[in-house]
């Protein structure tokens, strides 16, 4: 089975790869490279002994799309590719308008022509918005959000939805995730952006490994326990199991499913970086400034239905993603 992997050179999609080519599947990527490196590929080839096939192309590109599609038989796409970052989005919506919403019905309508009708969905917790109760669950109304990055995750789920219900054969698995830390075990992949990081694992490895001075954390006068935002962080290789899995349901199911992948535990970034310290004997050195446009307080997952319907669930515990994260941040160029 072939399957197309957009944005597959960069950190969640990478990961992807590797987990599909260890489990047997033939891989083509699809990625601009303007959120990643070149030579992730190479590394990809240097874990699983395979290099997959690779497009430096803009998903919204309905022509070099098409070209992709017309050299290897697509059997399912895996479709990662597209902005990410919520605090740029707040100050620059039309581009994560224009980018997310493009590059997936460009890349939809070229599946349609080519017949190809498995869909796994890179989606997010921010679809679930600012006022439904957590533990987030599927069956919560995901009909807001916070941010623009946000409300184009909860566009293109209606999109994928109507579109399925148009077309009953199809399948599209909605991945609704939390907050991906940590690095593959060798060392050789992890969250490496370009430019100044905007996740906090990255951040924070740069911090340690002194290629920048210190951490910011934003806001800590929220309304939790030590008053700095709470996520569910999951170790993002359990996170590419989680579309290994999914994209096996794909391939046997039809329809719609919603599916949150996190561990059910919320972790504040305080004790995010205290757990750091301790995991890898680092003191970092951060400063608290004021509360970024578009976080929420804390959320997390209630990631039941992934275990009953994908037989997935997380495995690695902080400390694990932690320890990974240092791994890839002190080697990394």
């Amino acid at each position: 089975m072939t399957v197309l992997v957009t944005g597959g050179a960069g950190y969640i999609g990478s990961h992807t790869v590797v987990e599909l080519q260890s489990a047997g599947y033939e891989v083509v990527v699809a990625d601009d490279l303007s959120n990643a490196k070149a030579d992730v590929i190479d590394r990809i080839e240097t874990i699983t002994g395979k290099r997959p096939v690779f497009y430096k192309i803009d998903c919204a590109d309905k022509a070099a799309l098409r070209g992709v599609f017309e050299n290897h038989p697509i059997d399912a796409v895996i479709h990662f590719a597209g902005f990410k970052a919520v605090g740029e989005s707040v100050q620059k919506p039309l581009q994560y308008y224009r980018n997310n919403l493009d590059s997936t019905m460009t890349l939809m309508e070229v599946m349609e022509e080519f017949d190809c009708k498995k869909f796994v969905f890179s989606s997010s917790a921010t679809v679930y918005g600012p006022n439904n109760p957590y533990p987030y669950k599927e069956e919560m109304p995901a009909i807001q959000s916070s941010s623009p990055y946000g409300w184009t995750k909860v566009m293109i789920e209606r999109i994928l939805t109507d579109y399925v219900t148009a077309h009953p054969d199809c399948c599209a698995i909605l991945l609704r995730y939390f907050n991906p830390i940590g690095s593959h075990e060798s060392g050789l992949l992890g969250d490496d952006p370009n430019g100044i990081p905007n996740n906090l694992m990255p951040y924070i490895g740069r911090v340690a490994a002194g290629k920048l001075e210190k951490l910011t954390i934003f806001g800590d006068d929220y309304p939790t326990p030590d008053g700095t935002c709470q996520r569910d962080y999951l170790h993002v290789v359990d996170l590419a199991v989680g579309h290994l899995k999914a994209l096996e349901y794909a391939r046997e199911h039809e329809g719609v499913e919603a599916v949150n992948l996190g561990t059910g535990n919320g972790v504040s970034v305080m004790e995010l970086v205290h757990a750091f310290e301790k995991a890898n004997n680092i003191t970092l050195s951060y400063v608290v400034g004021p509360r970024r446009d578009g976080d929420l307080p804390a959320f997390w997952a209630d990631a039941s239905k992934a275990q009953i319907l994908l037989g997935w669930k997380a495995t690695h515990s902080v400390e694990d993603m932690c320890r990974s994260a240092w791994d890839f941040a002190r080697n990394s160029k």
